[in-house]
């Protein structure tokens, strides 16, 4: 991005350098959109996430591209890209570019990449670096003729000394440096003060943006954050207290820097208000020196600026590793020390399968990015490394990618939503990684998926995340709610006879039978709070409905067609298990005393019992026949697999057993109801009106199944379940479902059709009294095991494997002879087939 290879004058080259609230990165974003193209290099992915929604709003998504290492929204078109400084693709030719935050070339860690881009990265027309004025010496030194802008904080800075944490004032940031510190303060301001919002460097920056949203919005007076609010994230802070003056750094635990503590005691104030800062809980006193040039903004310049080589030696392994320890080129500039990158290169060189793999540029190229993947889930290095391992193991191997099947494997571990927040965290943190590599632009084959899927998981576990630190930092909704009502103590609440629920006088929601359903408040916190309150307030009422339901007589409840249980008409529960005698009922709602509540439902599933026994009395007799051994043997079995299916038997597969059975058997399986029909056997009373009853159990044995009542459907794949077809009076036929009582009247229609040759015909008349049309004749008579005789379309059927129709001749006698004409009317030797219903000869004829 030199301009020396353009031919090009040289662009414009200025440092905006001044304290914290000064606008230095409103005014770079100013300038940028002053410009055709630009980009921006932001410290954070929370800053860049922030600022390119700021820019999007005012150019439009497809004009603003977001790069960070965990995710990439970059429009065909676009001319201004918001990035996190170690993902700015320098290579990309930018009218204006701009780096914040540049005092960062000083960081243990990052340094050497901020100084990578304040000595290489240049945009065509206008390059601007944001930071501290501590950095104006040495980017003088460093960058000869660049353009000093000294910007002064826009209001007054001021130590206000000790506090304690319930004297804080509101519209304050307690900041420490661990997430053990941040709870525990978090928690003793939600038991003192109301609730805190919290913000840390690892949440996501959906988390963060709503918890941030929380507290400026007013629903908390109080933010709880790490360190990470010093990096430029705007908020209306009045006040900043340190719960803290030292922090562990990676390394070492160490005091706070002098303008370490300036950049964060910097965001209390906004634009022209004046803002404090002190210290908190057991957090030692500020020395005056330290508060007075925290006040003035009075720190010590940055002498040196971290660097690295950036032209890496690729001809091999150890030219790489020795490319990364060149000293430093110039003064002002030292060799940073050994980052993570290098670190777990050198842990991978010694690996003979690294060395093996790693024998030419392009898998030395593979090797470096894999060692560049940021140590999200901050385990151990060991972890670390076997990572970064695993992943240039698959960059060489197969087709150059990481398998699919290992990101699948990965994200199935994380892929959940339940815990509380320190494994939501640790989740996120794994998402971040995943993200990471679905990031990269040649790693996977489908990159895109993976970005897809990744960011919606990181999502779900963001506003998960969010509830439950809300839960957790933000548990006096009663409170919150008596506040906005205006009210110090008693709730004054009352449900009215419609249900309507009210608390001082607003309305908060209804209870329906035994569920409220809350009225959304104007904020998330609010609608928490008028819940609470409201369910509160309604306990006693519900306890009350249980109460009733437990002891009401049977007239009082109904189940309706889509198997809801009523109860004096408004739905208590619904039909939770497909068996009428053994019914199962979830009640609505979640209020109410578990035993009370395990009473009321106890209650209706003795009134659906009742009910069945009375609207289904042949299957509960049979099942009372199979239960008391008053059924045995052979019918027995048959009554017992005609319950499990659940009235309706086929008889396919069943034609051994019914020639098995005696005259008696048959009478005693027809005096409990049960019918022995051409092609299923049934219980008729589930072809009549207690087809109504036992729709609902249909329902709940197939949701999702809801044929037209009464006439041959298809069946769905997969097919419902027997009970689902039983249960509404259907007999599965092939592809098809049957009212049993249209089988019936075909069986009827066939054998009193007029017979034609071989079979009999069934005419269109005989097919449209049934409803059917053609081609479900057709495929229902096939079904049943009728075939057509002659052509194709014939309307001629037969059943196969009866015998056709012949002539019987005597044998040894002749034609003339007197017998002959005798022994013509007799029947056939071959007994006809048993099981066919009633035997009579005109069965035979037509199959």
């Amino acid at each position: 991005m030199s301009d020396r290879s353009t031919g090009l004058a040289p662009s414009r080259l200025v440092a905006v350098l001044g304290p914290t609230n000064t606008g230095k990165t409103h005014l770079a974003v100013e300038r940028m959109l002053g410009h055709a193209s630009g980009m921006i290099g932001l410290p954070l992915r929370l800053l860049a996430r922030e600022i390119y929604d700021r820019v999007a709003a005012a150019r439009g998504e497809r004009s603003v591209a977001l790069i960070t290492g965990e995710e990439k929204i970059v429009p065909p078109r676009a001319t201004y890209f918001v990035c996190t400084v170690e993902a700015m693709p320098l290579a990309r030719e930018v009218e204006f570019l701009a780096v914040d935050e540049i005092q960062l070339c000083a960081d243990p860690e990052r340094g050497h990449i901020f100084t990578h881009r304040l000595l290489s990265a240049r945009g065509r027309f206008e390059t601007m670096f944001l930071g501290a004025a501590t950095m104006a010496p040495l980017i003088r030194r460093l960058l000869p003729g660049v353009e000093i802008v000294t910007r002064e904080r826009f209001s007054k800075l001021t130590y206000e000394g000790p506090k304690k944490i319930t004297r804080l004032p509101r519209r304050t940031a307690v900041v420490a440096f661990s997430a053990a510190e941040v709870y525990a303060i978090a928690e003793l301001i939600r038991r003192q003060r109301g609730g805190a919002a919290v913000v840390m460097g690892n949440l996501s920056p959906r988390t963060r943006n709503a918890q941030v949203a929380l507290y400026q919005s007013g629903e908390v007076d109080f933010l709880v954050a790490t360190d990470a609010i010093g990096m430029g994230l705007n908020m209306d802070l009045g006040h900043v207290a340190f719960a803290g003056l030292t922090k562990f750094d990676g390394r070492r635990t160490r005091p706070l820097y002098p303008q370490e503590v300036g950049q964060i005691a910097g965001r209390a104030g906004r634009f022209r208000r004046d803002g404090t800062f002190g210290v908190t809980g057991a957090c030692e006193p500020m020395d005056d020196e330290l508060a007075s040039d925290v006040e003035e903004h009075r720190f010590e310049p940055v002498t040196t600026a971290l660097w690295r080589n950036a032209r890496l030696d690729f001809d091999s392994l150890s030219d790489l590793l020795r490319s990364l320890s060149q000293p430093a080129p110039r003064d002002g500039l030292k060799p940073s020390e050994e980052a993570l990158d290098e670190t777990t290169l050198r842990q991978l060189a010694p690996d003979e399968r690294v060395v093996a793999r790693a024998r030419n540029r392009s898998a030395l190229y593979r090797l470096w990015d894999a060692c560049q993947t940021p140590d999200f889930r901050k385990t151990t290095l060991e972890d670390h490394v076997r990572l970064a391992g695993t992943l240039f193991g698959h960059l060489t191997e197969g087709d150059g990618h990481v398998p699919d099947d290992w990101m699948a494997g990965q994200f199935k571990q994380v892929d959940r939503t339940d815990g509380e927040i320190d494994a939501l965290s640790m989740r996120l943190a794994n998402v971040r990684t995943l993200a990471y590599v679905a990031n990269r632009p040649d790693w996977l084959g489908d990159p895109a998926h993976w970005q897809g899927v990744t960011r919606a998981l990181e999502d779900r576990l963001s506003d998960t995340l969010h509830e439950k630190l809300m839960a957790r930092f933000i548990d006096r909704r009663t409170s919150a709610l008596m506040r906005g009502l205006g009210q110090a103590e008693e709730l004054l609440a009352g449900v009215a006879a419609d249900g309507a629920v009210t608390i001082e006088g607003h309305f908060v929601g209804r209870l329906n039978g035994l569920a409220f359903e809350g009225e959304k408040g104007a904020t998330t916190l609010e609608s928490k709070a008028l819940r609470a309150a409201a369910q509160r307030a309604v306990a006693p009422e519900i306890a009350r409905r249980l109460g009733r339901i437990a002891a009401e007589p049977d007239d009082a409840f109904a189940l309706s067609p889509d198997g809801l249980v009523l109860w004096r008409g408004e739905a208590a529960g619904a039909l939770a298990g497909d068996r009428p005698f053994a019914p199962r009922v979830r009640l609505f709602g979640e209020l109410g005393a578990a035993p009370a509540r395990e009473r009321a439902a106890r209650r209706l599933e003795a009134f659906l019992a009742a009910e069945a026994g009375r609207r289904l009395p042949s299957l509960r007799r049979l099942e009372e026949a199979v239960a008391s051994g008053a059924l045995k043997g052979l019918p027995r079995g048959l009554a017992y697999r005609l319950i499990e299916a659940g009235g309706v038997l086929s008889r396919t597969g069943l034609e051994e057993e019914l020639k098995s059975l005696s005259q008696s058997e048959r009478r005693a399986l027809r005096s409990l109801g049960v019918r022995l029909g051409a092609f299923a056997l049934f219980l008729p009373e589930l072809a009549g009106p207690a087809r109504d009853f036992a729709r609902p159990f249909a329902l709940a044995a197939a949701p999702t199944w809801t044929p037209k009542e009464a006439v041959l459907v298809a069946l769905p794949s997969p097919a419902p379940p027997a009970r689902a077809l039983a249960l509404r009076g259907l007999a599965a036929v092939g592809h098809h479902a049957a009212p049993v009582e249209q089988l019936e009247r075909l069986d009827e229609l066939l054998r009193s059709a007029a017979k034609q040759g071989e079979g009999v015909l069934f005419s269109d008349q005989a097919r449209e009294e049934l409803g059917w049309s053609d081609a479900e004749a057709r495929r229902v008579l096939r079904e049943l095991g009728y075939a057509p005789v002659g052509r194709a379309v014939s309307q001629v059927w037969r059943r196969r494997g009866e015998p056709k129709p012949r002539a019987h001749k005597p044998t040894g006698a002749s034609t003339d002879s007197p017998f002959a004409a005798l022994a013509a009317l007799r029947p056939p030797a071959k007994r006809p087939r048993r099981g066919q219903r009633g035997r009579r000869p005109q069965r035979r004829a037509h199959g």
